[in-house]
């Protein structure tokens, strides 16, 4: 029983620290996060998948997300869930700061602008629902 209950302590605290160590997504996976654009505000990435290609697990702040072209995303989160989400060209987005592993799941390259909050315009975004 003991042994039992450790174990999962064990597996707890090691999901924490994945994610809490998550690195930046420009960092993790510089082969599809490219910087268009960055101010002391925000930060602009060219997201780029092609079909089937699946990153690292990472990091994002609050951010919005265009999407530039349809497509099936898989993500899988630090415990190990998934979630598969379908997405249409010109679809835009809030998501909340996050730790994931995307993976295209689609046959057809996925592409998109994501543009992520810094500091204050974070904390405002945050606190602001979406429309």
């Amino acid at each position: 029983m003991i042994r039992r209950f450790a174990l999962g302590c064990a597996t707890l605290c090691f999901c924490f620290a994945a994610a809490g160590f998550a690195q930046d997504a420009v960092k993790a996976d510089p082969a599809h996060y490219k910087i268009e654009s960055e101010n002391a505000k925000v930060r602009i990435l060219r997201v780029h998948y092609g079909p089937h290609e699946k990153s690292v697990m990472h990091s994002h702040p609050d951010s919005v997300a265009v999407f530039l072209t349809d497509g099936t995303v898989r993500f899988t989160l630090p415990g190990g869930k998934t979630q598969d989400s379908t997405v249409k060209a010109g679809q835009a987005q809030y998501t909340p700061a996050q730790v994931h592993d995307p993976e295209n799941i689609g046959d057809a390259p996925l592409e998109l602008v994501l543009i992520e909050f810094k500091g204050h315009a974070a904390k405002t975004a945050a606190k602001t629902p979406a429309n």
